[in-house]
């Protein structure tokens, strides 16, 4: 039973998305219920201790070291997630035409997991790896399976789970840790193929998210703070084209003031009674 704020809010929402079909952004929230842990509170305050940067990464030996130590225990929870109620209504509303498209700020997969095509992926994929030395493409399990032969002393550590595939490693287990090298061009410096703080969106991609919010009759968020400018532009040219802008989400968003409608609640919950509700 919803209370009756969330059932009004739910009630304008669809009617909205009767009209006219809008286009979909995500966010952590709506993996949450698969086991993948958000980025922030319900006040947008980051969880945690501060992500690696880009240049970081990519400059400095050591940090790949510690990111792939970290990640090679953190990659099989990612791996074995399984897309939740929410994503499999997303699926069904686009099935049907019923929505455009998603648009995702995750790097899980499990929207392409439920059935939702072509979704727009704003921050890339964990399950794809690249050389940045000779800008090959490797499946991610290809290279797990490489770091776990060449790092045995790390089989059977459990460490907390952390967004993003990261853990919660202790820095004595990462210094003896074998970096992957690339298969390819036998270099040491490959990278997941998702987009790192300090590092842009790829312009292609970027374009494609621009093309679906002003084709979209409106932009319903899911599960998102909007924290990360990539996504709150998007928020900010809907509004702009004075288009519905409506969020599904817990807490405070940083598209707040420019929100027609806020609806805190489930995702999970949510969204299959959406699409009952499109249904008649």
């Amino acid at each position: 039973m919803l209370d009756s704020q969330i059932s009004d809010g739910l009630d304008t929402l669809c009617q909205l998305m009767a009209e006219k079909p809008f286009v979909v952004l995500t966010g952590a929230g709506i993996s949450t219920p698969s086991g993948i842990p958000d980025y922030r509170d319900n006040e947008g305050v980051r969880r945690g201790k501060s992500p690696m940067m880009y240049q970081e990464f990519i400059s400095a030996p050591e940090s790949r070291r510690r990111y792939w130590a970290r990640a090679m225990l953190g990659w099989p929870r990612i791996r074995k997630a399984q897309p939740n109620a929410a994503h499999h209504a997303l699926a069904t509303l686009q099935s049907r035409q019923q929505i455009t498209g998603v648009i995702t700020q995750n790097v899980d997969t499990l929207h392409d997991q439920a059935g939702s095509p072509e979704v727009i992926e704003l921050h890339g994929s964990l399950h794809r790896v690249i050389c940045l030395d000779c800008s090959q493409q490797i499946d991610r399990q290809a290279v797990q399976l490489l770091m776990e032969a060449q790092n045995p002393y790390l089989s059977g550590i459990d460490a907390q789970q952390a967004p993003d595939g990261d853990t919660l490693l202790d820095p004595a287990f990462e210094a003896h840790f074998q970096v992957p090298r690339c298969p390819f061009c036998n270099g040491e410096r490959l990278k997941p193929d998702v987009v790192f703080f300090g590092e842009n969106v790829a312009q292609i991609t970027a374009a494609k998210a621009t093309l679906s919010i002003d084709q979209a009759a409106g932009l319903l968020v899911v599960g998102s703070s909007l924290m990360a400018y990539s996504a709150f532009r998007l928020c900010k040219a809907m509004a702009d084209l004075h288009k519905p802008l409506i969020a599904i989400n817990f807490g405070k968003t940083r598209a707040d003031d420019l929100l027609d409608l806020k609806i805190e609640a489930s995702c999970e919950l949510l969204l299959p009674r959406i699409v009952e509700r499109l249904t008649h």
